[in-house]
């Protein structure tokens, strides 16, 4: 099962649309994660259309419309693998032992946020994971979104995909 990672889209405040390598990936993927900050329904009406399965949640900048078709925490269970999708995660410090205490029952926790690529695994086992941004690298030095594999419930093939610059 492949799966495509993805957050803090801000759509059309920090890019007009997503990146053609990313939606090239939509496809590809069997299941798309989208961490929240979405901004506009446009994005979330095109990966609706266009993901076999998407699994997503609101962020702090998304307003109403937004709210009312997404949750602020999402779960699903994949291959046997617990997932949760949830846009904030509080500071950096800390962040494994918070989410492990706020999340006991999860395997994998997928957050956005920050913009800034996460993959840790808490003392509990629960690994995090955040895809940075498609679209916003606030001061990262690259664009950046995450797939990966899962087999026989294990994840793998993690790879965070730099994005080239934009022109």
């Amino acid at each position: 099962m492949r799966l495509l990672l993805m957050s803090d889209t801000h759509l059309p405040v920090r890019a007009k649309q997503l990146p053609a390598p990313l939606l090239d990936e939509l496809p590809r993927a069997d299941v798309v994660f989208h961490a929240g900050d979405w901004v506009d329904t446009a994005t979330l009406d095109l990966l609706e259309s266009r993901s076999r399965r998407l699994v997503a949640v609101y962020g702090n900048n998304d307003g109403p419309e937004l709210r009312a078709r997404l949750p602020e925490v999402a779960y699903v269970e994949l291959d046997g693998l617990r997932f949760g999708v949830v846009h904030e995660t509080g500071p950096a410090r800390g962040r494994e032992a918070r989410c492990a205490a706020r999340f006991p029952d999860l395997d994998v926790l997928v957050f956005g946020h920050s913009h800034i690529p996460w993959d840790s695994t808490a003392a509990t086992g629960l690994r995090l994971l955040n895809p940075g941004s498609p679209t916003d690298r606030r001061r990262q030095p690259h664009h950046t979104y995450l797939t990966g594999t899962l087999t026989d419930g294990r994840l793998g093939d993690l790879e965070l995909h730099r994005l080239p610059p934009r022109r």
